[in-house]
C-alpha cells in the first residue's frame, strides 16, 4: 500500500505542467494572438546558411523560407550549388512534401522537420495561457496538439520551447535580432540526435 502511494505521488509530480515546473507566475493578459514576425513578410525571401546534424550525419547548404500568402509558406533546403535536398509547403491546416532527397526520406524525420518548420513559419497563434518570469513574458499555445511556450523579452521573441509530459523536448533559440529578423536560429532536440543551425544571409 505504501509503495502504491509513493508511486502515485511520483506520477503526479512527473506529470506536472512545464509552467509549474519552471515556476512561472500566471499573468492576466489582453493578448489573444501570438505574433511571430520572423517569416511574416511576403516581400522577403528569407535565406539562411543552414547546417542540419541528424543521426551522426551532417547536411549543409541554404535554407530558403518564403511566405506565399496568408498562412502559406514554402520551405526549401538546397546545397550551395543549388541541388535540392527537400522542399515543403505549409498552409494553416496542410503540409505537403514537394521533394525530398532519398537519403532523408524517412517518415519519422519528415514528421520531425514538419513540426520544427511549422513552429518557424506560424505567425499567428492562439494564446492559451500567459505567464511571467523576471522580465520575460511567456505565452502558451498549441501546435499539432503539442504545448509550445513562446518567450518574449523586451517584446522580442527569443525562444520557443516544445514540451511533452511537462518537460522541454525541443528548444528554438532566436538571437541577433534586428528589424523583425533573427539572424541566428538554433533548433535543439533533447530526445533525438537532431540539431539545426541557421545563420541569415538575407539582404
Amino acid at each position: 500500500m505504501r509503495f502504491l502511494l509513493i508511486s502515485i505521488c511520483l506520477l503526479v509530480v512527473s506529470c506536472g505542467s512545464y509552467s509549474k515546473k519552471q515556476g512561472f507566475d500566471p499573468k492576466m493578459s489582453s493578448t489573444e494572438i501570438i505574433k511571430n514576425p520572423y517569416f511574416s513578410n511576403t516581400d522577403i525571401d528569407y535565406i539562411y546558411k543552414a547546417s542540419i546534424h541528424v543521426y551522426n550525419r551532417d547536411f549543409s547548404g541554404l535554407l530558403i523560407i518564403k511566405k506565399m500568402g496568408e498562412n502559406k509558406h514554402r520551405v526549401a533546403f538546397t546545397t550551395e550549388m543549388g541541388n535540392k535536398l527537400f522542399d515543403f509547403s505549409f498552409t494553416e491546416n496542410h503540409f505537403q512534401v514537394n521533394f525530398i532527397l532519398e537519403e532523408l526520406n524517412r517518415k519519422m524525420l519528415i514528421n520531425v522537420l514538419k513540426k520544427d518548420f511549422k513552429v518557424l513559419v506560424s505567425d499567428n497563434l492562439q494564446v492559451i495561457n500567459t505567464f511571467s518570469e523576471a522580465n520575460t513574458t511567456i505565452f502558451e499555445t498549441s501546435i499539432y496538439n503539442k504545448n509550445h511556450y513562446y518567450y518574449f523579452e523586451n517584446k522580442k521573441l527569443t525562444q520557443v520551447v516544445r514540451t511533452k509530459n511537462g518537460k522541454a523536448k525541443v528548444q528554438f533559440l532566436f538571437s541577433e535580432i534586428n528589424n523583425h529578423l533573427a539572424d541566428q536560429i538554433d533548433i535543439k532536440h533533447h530526445n533525438i540526435k537532431l540539431d539545426i543551425t541557421l545563420q541569415s544571409i538575407t539582404q
